[in-house]
């Protein structure tokens, strides 16, 4: 039988024989497309694992990074300073901690050399020992280390000041008291009769002469009956402050003043040992 061109055409019914059912192309490419697309969404799930899983201390730093350039901008913000200008100042405050450190150095080496043999200065010199390694330091840790030193250095010079004023204090007692002797003081009463007063050595004997008749050139010497005081015998004694406020216990002061009295009482020694001789009393 043969089929008219224009009649409809049928799909034939599917065997149900030995012939194998072949599916459509167009079923067969969307089969294809639809596994192809399952197989991208595995491997992008498993490269986004491998990026968080593998490179989080590259995340890590980026971050850290990106908060740095932010405080730089902010600094920048808020000084009005560019990147550049705020590395130029950082490299100068750098310079001036490590200029600071060095001369406290110098002032700590200056201030042990002065304290050796007189203070303990161990606190200092330990001081010296960690600031000396600076140029290695971090710049705070620098700042602190020559602020502790400086400290450091105030108490060891404290310490060698207190040291060096209780030397000179023993050094004038010992003074002293060699001048208070009769033979310190008659060395005192010399050596100022001649540069003050120009009196020579006959003048200086008829001295040792009337200071050993009224006192035997004992300085604190007290006449128990009028009250007269020291190698002078002044009367009343505070006449004697006239010359120092230490005039009870300082030989030179007495002499001082005793000398003083002769030249305007008497003229000379010799004038004052005269009317003691005749009168017995000066």
């Amino acid at each position: 039988m043969q089929i008219s061109p224009d009649a409809p055409q049928t799909t034939p019914a599917r065997s149900t024989g030995s012939v194998p059912f072949q599916t459509p192309a167009a079923t067969r490419r969307a089969m294809r497309r639809r596994r192809l697309g399952r197989r991208r969404l595995v491997l992008g799930a498993v490269l986004a694992t491998g990026l968080v899983a593998g490179t989080g201390l590259t995340v890590q730093s980026a971050i850290a990074a990106q908060q740095r350039v932010a405080e730089t901008a902010a600094l920048g913000q808020s000084t009005g300073l560019s990147a550049d200008q705020l590395g130029a100042y950082a490299g100068i405050a750098a310079a001036k901690t490590h200029a600071e450190a060095e001369d406290t150095l110098t002032t700590a080496q200056d201030t042990l050399a002065a304290a050796d043999g007189k203070v303990d200065a161990g606190d200092l010199a330990s001081s010296v020992a960690s600031l000396g390694e600076y140029e290695a330091l971090p710049l705070d840790e620098v700042r602190t280390l020559t602020a502790e030193t400086r400290a450091a250095i105030r108490e060891a010079e404290a310490a060698v000041a207190a040291h060096d004023k209780a030397v000179a204090e023993r050094a004038a007692a010992d003074a002293l008291a060699r001048a208070n002797t009769p033979e310190g003081a008659k060395q005192t009463a010399r050596e100022m009769a001649t540069s003050k007063y120009g009196w020579g050595e006959d003048q200086f004997q008829c001295l040792v002469q009337l200071w050993t008749k009224e006192s035997g050139w004992n300085y604190q010497a007290v006449n128990a009956s009028s009250g007269a005081f020291g190698i002078v015998q002044a009367l009343p004694a505070e006449k004697l402050a006239t010359a120092g406020a230490d005039w009870r216990t300082n030989a030179a002061t007495q002499i001082s003043w005793g000398l003083d009295y002769i030249a305007r009482g008497y003229g000379t020694p010799c004038g004052a040992w005269g009317h003691s001789q005749a009168v017995n009393w000066y």
